[in-house]
C-alpha cells in the first residue's frame, strides 16, 4: 500500500491558474492572469540579469536590502517586513503559524481561492459571509465570527470582483474581531486604485497586533514569474512567520529585481495610467455589447453574461485566440473575468464579443 496523504490535504481541490494556451494556435493573447500587459520595468529586469553573476551563492536569507527599499519606499518599519516568494507563500506561513485542526477561517463570498486552499491544507474550516452586489459586506463577515475563528481574509480589491471597501469600512471589520483573531489584508492591486476613501491596510497594520497586510510584484510591477511578495505587520506575528518559512525563500535575482522595481515610480505611473485608459475603455465597451460588466478598480473586469451564456463566450473568445478567465470555481457559473490588457487586446475582445452575441441572437 502506498503512502496516504492527510485527509484534509486529499480534499483539496488544486488550485488553477490562469490558462496560457489554445491547441493550434501559436500565440494566444492571454488575459487571464491579471498580469501586467506592459511587461517589466526595464530596470527590474537589468536588475534580475546582473544577478546571473552570482546565481553559485545563497541569496541573503532576510533579503534585508529589498525589505528596506520597501520600507523607505512607503515609510513602514523594515523589522516588520516579511519578503516571501509571491504573497501566496506568505499566506501559506500564516496557516503553519497560526492554524491547528478544528479552526475556523473566514473570508468574503467571492474571496481569492488561496485562502480556502490554505486553510483545509491545515484542517481548518472556511466561512463566507455573502457578498452585497459583488462587494465585501463587513455585517456579514462579522456575524460568523466565533470561538474557533481564528483568521479573517479580506482582498481589497477583491479577485476575482474588481470592487473594494473605503478605509471606514476595513477599520469597521477590524474593530469587530476579538484581539485573537488575526486580520488578513491582501492588498495585491493596491497600486491600481484611484479612489481617495481606499487605505491598503499598512496604517492598520502599524497600529494593531492582529494585523496583516499582504503585497506582490506580480501585478504593477510586473513580476509574476520572479513569485516575490511581501507582508506587513506586528513584530510578534512577523517572527513567528520567519521561524516557519525556508530559510532562502526568495532568490538573489528576485530581490535585486524587487529592489530596483519598488524604486521605478516612472513605470508604476505608466502602468496605472495604461490600465485607467483601457479599464474604461473595456468596461464601457462591455456595456455597450448590453453586458454586466461589474466596477473594478483593480487591473480586470468581471462580465456577468445574463441571459447570454458565459460558457458559450468563452468558447468564441478562445476561437479567436483570446484567453480570458473562467471563474466558475468561485460559484460565479456565467461570468469571465477579463483582465486589463493593451488597446489592440481590448479591441480584440471587444470585436470577437460583439460577433459572438449578434450569431447568437
Amino acid at each position: 500500500m502506498s503512502p496516504k496523504p492527510l485527509p484534509c490535504v486529499a480534499a483539496i481541490e488544486p488550485y488553477r491558474g490562469g490558462e496560457s494556451t489554445i491547441p493550434g494556435i501559436p500565440h494566444p493573447i492571454k488575459l487571464s492572469s491579471n498580469e501586467n500587459p506592459l511587461g517589466a520595468s526595464p530596470r527590474a529586469i537589468e536588475a534580475y540579469r546582473g544577478g546571473g553573476d552570482t546565481l553559485a551563492r545563497y541569496p541573503e536569507g532576510s533579503s534585508r536590502r529589498l525589505r528596506a527599499a520597501i520600507a523607505a519606499r512607503y515609510g513602514l518599519e523594515e523589522a516588520r517586513i516579511l519578503c516571501s516568494a509571491g504573497s501566496d507563500e506568505a499566506i501559506q506561513l500564516m496557516g503553519r503559524a497560526y492554524l491547528a485542526p478544528g479552526d475556523e477561517v473566514i473570508q468574503s463570498q467571492y474571496g481569492f481561492l488561496m485562502y480556502r486552499l490554505m486553510a483545509q491544507a491545515c484542517g481548518a474550516s472556511v466561512l463566507a459571509g455573502p457578498d452585497r452586489d459583488f462587494t465585501v459586506d463587513v455585517d456579514a463577515m462579522l456575524a460568523l465570527v466565533g470561538p474557533r475563528t481564528k483568521m479573517v481574509f479580506l482582498a481589497n480589491p477583491n479577485n476575482p470582483t474588481g470592487t473594494y471597501i473605503p478605509g471606514d469600512a476595513l477599520r469597521r471589520l477590524h474593530a469587530g474581531l476579538p484581539n485573537d483573531v488575526l486580520l488578513v489584508l491582501d492588498a495585491a492591486y493596491a497600486e491600481y486604485v484611484m479612489h481617495s476613501d481606499y487605505e491598503d491596510g499598512a496604517l492598520l497594520a502599524s497600529r494593531h497586533d492582529n494585523v496583516l497586510m499582504t503585497r506582490t510584484f506580480s501585478k504593477i510591477h510586473g513580476l509574476a514569474g520572479l513569485r516575490l511578495g511581501w507582508t506587513y505587520g506586528a513584530a510578534e506575528i512577523i517572527e513567528a512567520l520567519h521561524r516557519v518559512r525556508g530559510p532562502f525563500n526568495v532568490s538573489g535575482p528576485a530581490q535585486a529585481a524587487g529592489i530596483a522595481a519598488i524604486n521605478d515610480l516612472a513605470f508604476e505611473a505608466e502602468s496605472r495610467t495604461q490600465n485607467a485608459q483601457e479599464l474604461a475603455r473595456l468596461t464601457q465597451g462591455l456595456r455597450a455589447l448590453g453586458l454586466d460588466a461589474i466596477p473594478s478598480v483593480a487591473n480586470f473586469v468581471l462580465v456577468s453574461f445574463g441571459q447570454h451564456s458565459a460558457a458559450s463566450a468563452n468558447r468564441a473568445l478562445r476561437a479567436q485566440g483570446l484567453i480570458v478567465r473562467d471563474v466558475s470555481s468561485y460559484g460565479l457559473t456565467n461570468h469571465l473575468r477579463i483582465s486589463i490588457g493593451l488597446p489592440a487586446e481590448i479591441d480584440a475582445v471587444l470585436a470577437a464579443l460583439s460577433a459572438h452575441l449578434r450569431a447568437a441572437a
